[in-house]
């Protein structure tokens, strides 16, 4: 009987258009979903960046240190995370 049944959905290309037009919206749904939260992580990332960047400038500020210093301190930690 669920053969017939079964067999009955798949024959009709109007049930059949319909199934296909919901796994299409879901996929497009799910797919928005990963891209609006790659876009938010993306956001978050630059604003870390901006506070690390505005704090580093504090602490260099308060610490007194030349632009010059700055760069060599700079390339001696570039140079330990490698």
């Amino acid at each position: 009987m669920f053969g017939a049944f079964l067999a009955a959905i798949i024959g009709n290309k109007t049930i059949m258009a319909i199934f296909a037009a919901v796994i299409g919206g879901l996929g497009l749904y799910i797919a928005g979903g990963i891209n609006r939260a790659k876009k938010e992580r993306a956001k978050q990332d630059a604003e870390r960046l901006a506070a690390r960047t505005e704090a580093d400038k504090i602490d260099q500020a308060v610490a007194g240190m030349s632009d010059a210093e700055v760069l060599k301190e700079q390339a001696r930690w570039s140079r330990r995370k490698s």
